[in-house]
């Protein structure tokens, strides 16, 4: 028992120093994965040459600076590919960016943050960085609140204790969240303008599988001039909604079950 906690504590610690790299810069000396993984110099060191035999980080042999090896693709790639929503929205989420110009974004919520599926950026909404494998606020994003319209607002402040603000725009209260969710519930669509950044605006609408649960959502998003919501908002709201439930459907989402008829005696 004693050697196998040993080395679930090492597996433990080599997860963490992977993770270190998904946390910011690409490139980090031993030194720095050490202080961030909370490890002796000695000890990141050995882990970081065993991943680095591994492939799942490399070392660049002038600076000795480490970075996520190619490796990790491969096993995300995996993922991906496996994953249900993935493989139904990969090419209508597609299609919308080529469609629209805009950015096509699908999300799973993990614990109380979004996590991008997958992204594919139009051509009036360039990125320089791929989104997939990223994580968001639930409550600042327009996906988010697609995500965060299938719990309860009970669910909602246990999950989201405190709502952080990241601009002035940005919902800080859960009356206010309850409020903007009832009125997204009701129109079928979430919007968010300048919540999470300044500049920029999404339309998002919920995913459901076949159990009518909320499980994924899809937006389209870019700069505020670019998605012009003043003037497309319904156009872009029909838009995601219909492209929302050609996934839903492929995930098996019959539509909200009828409410039986009473007897009448």
């Amino acid at each position: 028992m004693a050697a196998e906690s040993g080395s679930n504590q090492s597996v433990e610690k080599a997860l963490g120093v992977l993770r270190v790299f998904t946390a910011g810069r690409a490139e980090l000396r031993v030194s720095d994965v050490a202080k961030a993984a909370e490890l002796t110099l000695s000890t990141a060191s050995r882990l970081l040459a065993t991943l680095e035999t591994a492939g799942f980080v490399d070392r660049d042999p002038v600076s000795g600076l480490y970075r996520l090896g190619l490796d990790m693709v491969s096993l995300g790639g995996a993922v991906l590919n496996n994953h249900p929503v993935h493989r139904e929205a990969r090419q209508i989420a597609q299609n919308l960016a080529a469609e629209l110009g805009l950015g096509a974004n699908v999300a799973v919520r993990r614990a109380d943050q979004l996590f991008y599926l997958l992204n594919f950026e139009g051509r009036q909404a360039p990125r320089s960085f791929v989104l997939t494998g990223q994580r968001n606020p639930l409550h600042a994003t327009g996906l988010g609140k697609a995500l965060l319209s299938g719990l309860t607002a009970q669910e909602r402040r246990t999950l989201l204790p405190t709502l952080t603000p990241y601009t002035n725009r940005t919902l800080t209260s859960h009356e206010a969240l309850d409020e903007e969710l009832a009125k997204s519930t009701a129109r079928g669509y979430s919007t968010e303008v300048e919540e999470l950044a300044h500049g920029r605006a999404c339309v998002a609408a919920a995913i459901r599988d076949s159990s009518g649960a909320v499980i994924a959502g899809l937006s389209v998003s870019g700069p505020l001039s670019a998605i012009d919501l003043q003037n497309r908002e319904q156009a872009l709201a029909s838009t995601v909604i219909e492209a929302a439930d050609s996934i839903s459907i492929g995930l098996g989402y019959v539509g909200p079950h009828p409410i039986p008829a009473l007897a009448v005696a």
